[in-house]
């Protein structure tokens, strides 16, 4: 009992000693790695491509696509045309990187592009600037805007 009490004193000095307030220069702050333990077996895993994901939106499903055309040109756009249309904006719009466009018409004398900014929120409400520019025979209407998210998900051409 005599030696333990002897001792006591230079164990609490080396515990303290390692509660020292400057930190030590050989100590580095980067993660362990983790080690497999012994009898444990690391088996690689297999991971699919992923195949990226291209949403066909129909004209009934994309709405009324005339709010992001320009007037003057939707009019002359035939049904087909306004449902390619409608399915490049609302894809531009839910999943266009910003700056790249998405093309739309692939014969013919129409066809069309939508370009897309970054998602920016207004008053807790996804929005996105867009420009579509649809060329017909030649002449180019072009129709810049600010769209937002709604409730349902459907996008609005805001103002």
């Amino acid at each position: 009992m005599q030696q333990t009490i002897r001792f006591a004193p230079l164990l609490v000095a080396v515990l303290l000693a390692g509660c020292s307030a400057t930190p030590s220069s050989n100590l580095q702050a980067q993660p362990t790695p983790i080690q497999p333990t012994p009898g444990s077996v690391l088996m690689p895993v297999a991971v699919a491509p992923v195949e990226p994901v291209v949403v066909a939106v129909n004209a009934q499903t994309a709405g009324d696509a005339s709010a992001f055309i320009d007037a003057g040109a939707y009019a002359r756009l035939s049904g087909g045309d306004q449902a390619d249309a409608a399915t490049a904006q609302i894809n531009a719009l839910n999943f266009g990187r910003p700056g790249a466009p998405r093309n739309w018409g692939k014969t013919g004398a129409t066809s069309g592009s939508v370009t897309v900014g970054p998602y920016v929120q207004v008053n807790n409400t996804s929005c996105r600037n867009f420009t579509h520019v649809v060329t017909i025979a030649g002449a180019a209407f072009t129709k810049q805007g600010t769209a937002c998210k709604d409730a349902t998900g459907g996008w609005t051409v805001a103002g």
